[in-house]
């Protein structure tokens, strides 16, 4: 399948770099230090989504602050060793020229660069947590991303592997190209779903990029 676009906006985790072992590690500890239960997360859904989100529907107002602040540090201090580049991601991105991408995560900006400097990615232009008000699966996030890019919002495609993520996406008028690195096939609602970054592939054209799959 072939799809023209200005500008591609990528998730991080799960769709650029794997850092599932780490957070699973950090959010456990997270979760015995708070009183937090494995079906608290299963109740308000973990991948995707901000940390600040999470923590505000998990615990009291008072505590939110001192909890956010808890897992950016653990989630920080376990980034090496913690963190992997996904199959075909390097590549991809080699083919972009940088004005033409951005990444658009729900991890703050502190923990972003630490996981991409991890793996040596290093993008012209993100979005994070920092940046917006509203997370995936709000729009926000995405519109922001295009307007730093100077594009519209339907010239744009968005990489996720997060059903969160790709609602944001679709709610933000952007095609979706949905990875299945973290969820099945059958929980990805998207314009092509692949297995991962090595079944795409991009080329430069006038105008923009020309996007090719496998899916």
């Amino acid at each position: 399948m072939r799809i023209h676009a200005e500008a591609l906006l990528f998730d991080n985790d799960g769709t650029l770099v794997s850092s599932l072992e780490s957070v699973n590690r950090c959010w456990s500890r997270w979760a015995r230090e708070f009183g937090v239960t494995a079906e608290d997360f299963v109740r308000v859904g973990l991948h995707g989504r901000p940390a600040a989100e999470i923590a505000a529907d998990l615990l009291p107002a008072d505590v939110v602050p001192r909890a956010v602040a808890r897992i950016e540090e653990l989630e920080v201090d376990d980034v090496v060793g913690g963190v992997v580049l996904l199959p075909g991601s390097a590549d991809l991105l080699a083919s972009l020229p940088a004005e033409r991408w951005a990444v658009v995560t729900s991890a703050s900006r502190r923990l972003a660069e630490a996981r991409l400097g991890e793996v040596g990615v290093r993008p012209k232009s993100m979005i994070t947590a920092d940046d917006i008000t509203r997370g995936k699966p709000d729009p926000e996030p995405f519109l922001l991303g295009a307007r730093l890019l100077g594009v519209d919002p339907e010239r744009c495609v968005v990489f996720e592997d997060a059903p969160a993520g790709l609602a944001a996406a679709r709610a933000a008028g952007m095609r979706t190209v949905a990875l299945t690195t973290t969820h099945q096939r059958s929980e990805l609602d998207a314009d092509v779903v692949v297995g991962d970054l090595s079944e795409v592939s991009a080329q430069v054209v006038a105008g923009g990029v020309e996007i090719r799959t496998a899916g």
